[in-house]
């Protein structure tokens, strides 16, 4: 009888499947899916959206990613009464195998500076096959070109580096979208956090 590799000897794919299961049709209901905001929060709607591309340039089609945002006013969810009375949840995750173009996608709201001095970002987890640690980035926009200026942390990479950071917007007839591309390796690698 040959032996073969169990899932307790691999890393994966699970946590899509297992953490956006609604997403991948699985019949048991999700924590957290890809809109973080209902028509009622307040904040100009956004679609945030791209691909998450390994060393080759080719898209993953099981990376998950997970983000975390203030609201428009720059305030971060603090309970569940909150999120339910304001429509808006703060997090959210999203899957890549479920389209054709093994894109992500997150409905949400634009967020405000969270602190003086700082640009509206969102903060962003990457999990996926083969990974032991989750990988951590952020999503920072090109339309707060003054704020991005002036953020500590776009401040402390180097220049070059900065745009691996920054969304892309885009106008589509849904309404504003932010184009946002994840490199995990190569030369447009996206700049990971050690957190």
């Amino acid at each position: 009888m040959a032996l073969t590799q169990t899932p307790s000897q691999t890393v994966g794919p699970y946590f899509a499947y297992g953490l956006t299961s609604e997403q991948y049709g699985y019949d048991f209901k999700s924590l957290f899916g890809p809109v973080l905001a209902e028509p009622q929060a307040t904040g100009e709607h956004i679609r945030l959206s791209g691909r998450v591309f390994d060393g080759d340039a080719v898209p993953i089609p099981d990376a998950m990613l997970e983000i975390r945002q203030a609201d428009a006013q720059g305030r971060f969810v603090a309970s569940r009464a909150e999120a339910l009375a304001s429509g808006f949840r703060g997090f959210g995750r999203c899957g890549t195998g479920t389209q054709a173009s093994r894109h992500y996608w997150f409905d949400t709201i634009k967020p405000g500076a969270a602190a003086a001095g700082e640009a509206p970002c969102i903060d962003v987890i990457v999990t996926m096959r083969g990974m032991l640690l989750h990988a951590f980035t952020r999503v920072y926009f090109d339309d707060e070109g003054e704020a991005n200026a002036h953020d500590p942390v776009l401040a402390a990479l180097p220049a070059a580096r900065r745009a691996t950071l920054i969304a892309r917007r885009e106008a589509q007839p849904g309404g504003v979208a932010y184009r946002f591309d994840v490199h995990m390796q190569g030369p447009k690698e996206t700049v990971f956090f050690d957190l």
